[in-house]
């Protein structure tokens, strides 16, 4: 009897994944349709130089937007899209391979990876891939990264395995050697200390208002929260950056008072502002 219900149970479990694979297949198929309407059939195959010059400006106009190295954008997608040539890239206009999460509404293309049929995003063209990457590592986990000067492709390299954006420890080389083999560091650009200043506290003040909301009571208040003279609560905003400056500190001393190792801060939370 026992053996009986575990084989009804598998027979179950592999009708269910026989029913999920055909509605999997039918979506692949219907977004292979839609982008061979667009493109008429003919898509474009890429040697390294061309996507390099198909895609360098997007890559730049994300730099100076967010501080992610231009090099690095460029080697990521050569890397995770076969040099714009996957089926994923031409399909599916995914040129970093980032898969479906729960906040994502769009459409999805199933392949195998980490496990059987992954879900991964469908753009409707290339750019929406590239400016969605910036959003994707405008993540908590990343934003240490957002405190590199926006050049230093090899810091980024090595904090992208750090955060874990991949599994393979060669991660890094891999990328620092794509940039340096093509040379894609020169579409990096150094930026002004006040520059630097104004993109880090906007983008990292982003990050913290993605970060889930705790929950606090409203403080209708126009002056700093300070808690006790030597302490500041933390508003819906606020970066370590701009806490810095507004007490006359820099990032480095406030982590070095909370005993800190990243920037990442919640709302809420205490920060001490006083040696």
């Amino acid at each position: 009897m026992k053996n009986l219900l575990l084989s009804l149970s598998l027979i179950i479990l592999l009708a269910s994944c026989a029913s999920k694979r055909k509605v999997y297949q039918k979506e692949n198929k219907q977004v292979e349709k839609t982008a061979n309407k667009i493109s008429g059939g003919n898509y474009i195959s890429y040697d390294t130089q061309s996507y390099i010059d198909r895609f360098k400006n997007i890559a730049v106009t994300e730099m100076n937007k967010y501080g992610i190295p231009a090099s690095i954008t460029l080697a990521q997608a050569l890397l995770e899209s076969g040099t714009g040539n996957s089926d994923l890239a031409k399909y599916a206009n995914n040129h970093f391979g980032i898969k479906c999460t729960s906040d994502w509404s769009g459409k999805g293309y199933y392949k195998d990876d980490d496990k059987k049929d992954d879900c991964f995003r469908v753009y409707n063209n290339p750019e929406e891939s590239f400016k969605d990457h910036s959003e994707f590592l405008k993540r908590k986990r990343y934003a240490f990264l957002f405190e590199l000067d926006k050049n230093d492709y090899e810091g980024w390299a090595k904090g992208l395995k750090q955060a874990g954006y991949a599994t393979n420890p060669r991660y890094p080389t891999l990328l620092i050697s794509i940039i340096e083999k093509y040379d894609l560091h020169q579409y990096d650009k150094r930026e002004g200390e006040i520059d630097k200043i104004k993109r880090e506290d906007r983008v990292l003040s982003d990050i913290n208002k993605n970060i889930p909301k705790e929950q606090s009571k409203d403080r209708k208040t126009d002056a700093p929260p300070v808690i006790a003279g030597d302490k500041y609560l933390v508003q819906q905003g606020d970066t370590l950056y701009n806490i810095s400056k507004r007490f006359g500190l820099t990032v480095e001393q406030l982590k070095a008072l909370n005993n800190m190792n990243d920037s990442t801060i919640k709302i809420g939370q205490e920060i001490t502002i006083k040696k």
